[in-house]
């Protein structure tokens, strides 16, 4: 009897690309671990937040109340982290050549956004749930309502996606420099102007009308609202048409090289 040939081996090479869910996780989860090792994102995503949390709390006679300061630092909080964080990242990507390198892989460029997308997601609801039990722990008592909670969540995700199409305008046409300086300049103007953390009702008479249309106070009035068992409709009109504008400059005036 002759010996069972052996089944023949094929060499090949077959070099594929992962599947496409595959490579937008791992970028995720890449973009999130550089985010919250980064002690400049963590500054801006927890340290400062926690600190006016604190300080609203122990000065709360000065500074007003502090059921309203609560929610008020959970939009400041979006703001931190996908306006600024998203823009400054972003601007010294695109200066080092990650962006175009990265979009020139199977990733491509729509998978990149999306795992960005998924990343500040991520880093944002780890960041609002550690400043919520903090909030708590300080004697934060929200009254919200199932509805008014909805209507909060949905501001939420607005105003997140409006500030990444701000940051991604912002980083995509100036220099990494000037989008680090130019971020940080806006981010404390309406830190202390744009009624994120001071309620709208607050400011002079002459400027609500102006200041109604910034995503800052519309957010901020949102939150605010939420948390006491209200739901405006106003500021999810405002943020909607913040997103849709900036999405589509970002979109035409983005640009991938350094």
């Amino acid at each position: 009897m002759s010996a069972p040939t052996a089944p023949a081996l094929d060499l090949t090479p077959a070099p594929a690309a992962a599947p496409a869910p595959s490579r937008v996780l791992r970028q995720a989860r890449t973009e999130a671990l550089l985010l919250v090792r980064n002690g400049e994102q963590l500054l801006l995503a927890l340290v400062i937040p926690l600190a006016v949390l604190a300080a609203g709390r122990f000065f709360e006679a000065r500074i007003g109340s502090f059921q309203l300061l609560a929610p008020s630092v959970l939009a400041l909080a979006v703001w931190s982290t996908c306006f600024t964080s998203v823009a400054i990242s972003t601007g010294f990507e695109r200066r080092y050549g990650v962006l175009e390198r990265l979009a020139a892989t199977p990733l491509g460029k729509g998978g990149l956004l999306l795992g960005k997308a998924l990343a500040v997601l991520a880093v944002l609801v780890g960041q609002l749930l550690v400043i919520a039990v903090a909030a708590l722990l300080l004697g934060w008592r929200p009254s919200a309502t199932v509805g008014s909670a909805a209507t909060g969540v949905l501001a939420v995700l607005l105003g997140g996606a409006a500030f990444v199409a701000l940051a991604l305008l912002l980083a995509g046409r100036l220099r990494a420099e000037a989008t680090l300086g130019l971020a940080n300049v806006i981010y404390v103007l309406l830190l202390a102007g744009g009624a994120l953390l001071v309620p709208l009702d607050r400011y002079p008479a002459a400027v609500r009308g102006a200041l109604e249309l910034l995503p800052t106070a519309a957010l901020g009035e949102a939150v605010r609202a939420a948390a006491t068992g209200g739901a405006l409709g106003w500021p999810l009109l405002v943020l909607l048409v913040w997103l849709a504008v900036a999405g589509l400059l970002t979109r035409k005036v983005f640009r991938w090289l350094s």
